[in-house]
């Protein structure tokens, strides 16, 4: 199985609000193919001069697909179109666009190398994706919470994020926008909510919910008490005296995420790789769901290919 083989197999248009009248934030789409969230907002404020934190964003999109999402700017914007990115102005409003802040995504993939349809399903587990992470986003999380601003900083570094010259440590942190770091912190709390819901997995009974860790979680499940001890850390961890910004309450995820209009294409011959099928898959996910997760789990449940 093969998903994101080219950019046009993996579509996804974010369900957004639209702008609420006069104000001093432009809001637009964002059209955008091989790139990511960050990395497109980062070209723009390069381009325009500007800060970053200026950008207003509603979730990350992925990279290597072609993904269309609402994103706002704190000034006026113009209509703008390049190779691989296009904005339309959409409107203006008294306030930006914000992380959660969508009603969700529609995706249309299209995967490839494959043998034969998969089984059709509706209930998927909720894990976190892949782009939650990316290479040391929970890396950088962790260091954080457990107060090694100097190994946030390396990390930060080693993943091409452009520090101030001769900062170190937290004074370096607090040169990066706010957004990003609490992306980082978010992102390591994804991390430990994953873990917990494999262990699960593995103890062969599943709750509903469990806990996204943070300062005030219930941690009476006993897989979560467990990883805590193992990861040295604490719910109190996520108060971050010396950073409050980025202090970080507890709050729960559903364990399960219903799928209610997904839909399977005809399966048909890969045009990208010889003797094999394709098929699309269509279907919407609420924010903080991931499509690749639903992608993992339909076609780990099609029949064993043959030898």
């Amino acid at each position: 199985m093969r998903i994101k083989q080219q950019p046009e197999d993996f579509t996804v248009e974010e369900l957004s609000p639209q702008p609420l009248g006069a104000g001093e934030y432009t809001w637009f789409t964002l059209k955008k193919r091989n790139l990511g969230t960050l990395e497109a907002l980062h070209a723009l404020a390069e381009r325009w001069h500007v800060p970053f934190k200026r950008f207003g964003f509603a979730g990350l999109k992925d990279k290597h697909a072609v993904t269309t999402q609402v994103c706002s700017f704190k000034g006026v914007v113009k209509d703008f179109k390049e190779r691989d990115m296009e904005i339309r102005v959409v409107g203006t409003s008294d306030i930006p666009v914000s992380l959660g802040s969508h009603r969700g995504n529609a995706f249309t993939i299209v995967v490839r190398d494959l043998e034969q349809a998969p089984q059709h399903k509706h209930v998927f587990i909720n894990y976190f994706g892949e782009q939650r992470f990316s290479t040391n986003n929970a890396a950088i999380g962790k260091a954080i919470v457990k107060g090694d601003y100097a190994k946030a900083v390396e990390l930060a570094i080693a993943s091409g994020m452009a520090l101030e010259p001769g900062s170190q440590g937290l004074a370096a942190l607090k040169k990066l926008p706010l957004k990003l770091l609490r992306l980082f912190v978010h992102a390591y709390q994804s991390k430990l909510w994953n873990e917990v819901v494999r262990e699960h997995e593995l103890h062969g009974a599943i709750p509903e919910e469990l806990p996204l860790v943070g300062f005030g979680s219930d941690t009476s499940d006993e897989l979560v008490q467990e990883q805590l001890k193992n990861e040295g850390i604490t719910p109190r961890s996520f108060v971050l005296k010396s950073f409050p910004e980025l202090s970080e309450e507890g709050t729960t995820r559903n364990v399960h995420v219903h799928v209610t209009d997904l839909t399977l294409g005809p399966i048909q011959d890969d045009e990208l790789n010889a003797g094999r099928k394709k098929i699309k898959v269509t279907f919407t996910l609420p924010p903080g769901s991931y499509a690749t997760e639903i992608i993992r789990q339909l076609f780990s449940q099609a029949p064993q290919e043959s030898a």
